[in-house]
């Protein structure tokens, strides 16, 4: 088995690497990071989508929890409904760590295109709820909610996908 890549060992130019601050609380990161987001689309370096005004990354990479969250936005959370923000924060996360950052639908659906990985078989039924036939009356679940302005390609191994 491969040992895993980490980011330092990518050959990516430090300069082009925007890290969140975790010296700050989650507001303050969260209202950094937003800062330096729209310090980037506003001097060219991330494209800004035309439809939304958020901007617009060619890809974002998520993946998919137990319970059907993505990124930091977890099901019933009001902060899946936030559309103004960029980047917010959670201090009541149900996973920890309990205080995160998150980018908000408007940013993660503005993107061109979206990948999100599943992997596990603890998450089949969720896939099936939100791939299959099942749950149409029930509120939607985060995963549900991902809709790029592109292409949005799941990604599931055999465990993952063995309910549909």
């Amino acid at each position: 088995m491969k040992k895993p890549l980490h980011l330092w060992q990518v050959p990516i130019l430090p300069g082009n690497v925007y890290a969140i601050n975790d010296a700050l609380s989650a507001e303050g990161a969260a209202d950094d990071y937003e800062t330096c987001l729209k310090h980037l689309v506003n001097s060219g370096v991330i494209a800004k989508s035309e439809a939304s005004g958020f901007p617009k990354f060619d890809l974002q990479l998520l993946g998919m929890g137990p319970d059907g969250h993505v990124a930091s936005l977890f099901p019933g959370h009001p902060l899946c409904k936030e559309s103004k923000k960029w980047v917010t924060h959670i201090l009541d996360s149900p996973k920890p760590p309990p205080e995160r950052i998150t980018f908000t639908f408007p940013v993660i659906n503005s993107s061109a295109n979206i990948a999100l990985v599943v992997c596990g078989g603890g998450k089949a039924d969720v896939v099936q709820r939100a791939l299959g036939n099942s749950g149409k009356n029930e509120e939607p679940l985060p995963c549900q909610l991902v809709s790029p302005e592109g292409e949005l390609k799941w990604f599931l191994d055999k465990s993952a996908a063995s309910k549909l």
